[in-house]
């Protein structure tokens, strides 16, 4: 199996507070653990982080807020973009309160 990881970045709607931004930022990482495999029933995402932007280089084009979403395989991140209603359930709720998201994924060492 060749893992996948998922970066997503957020820009957010003017008007979104520092707390409404921290809510859906922390049901964001949440996913790791609401969203479960559909044979086991068990959470499949490897590992999840994320944060608020701290870079110095002025490259962010409006973005700040990072997440970093591993998945063991191809198989895992299809489901979970596609079929996963918890996911689905998110992207409905933080679509409505962004500007913008960027969203890219990559096997390691695979060009």
């Amino acid at each position: 199996m060749t893992p996948v990881v998922h970066v997503v970045l957020f820009q957010f709607k003017d008007g979104q507070t520092p707390d409404q931004r921290r809510d859906l930022c922390d049901k964001m990482l949440g996913l790791r653990n609401k969203c479960l495999h559909p044979a086991s029933k068990r959470p499949y995402i490897k590992s999840s982080m994320g944060g608020l932007d701290r870079s110095i280089e002025g490259c962010q084009h409006g973005s700040t807020h990072a997440f970093v979403v591993e998945f063991e395989s191809e198989q895992d991140r299809d489901y979970y973009v596609n079929e996963d209603p918890a996911q689905a359930s998110f992207v409905l709720e933080v679509l409505q309160k962004l500007d913008k998201a960027t969203i890219l994924d990559f096997s390691p060492g695979v060009f």
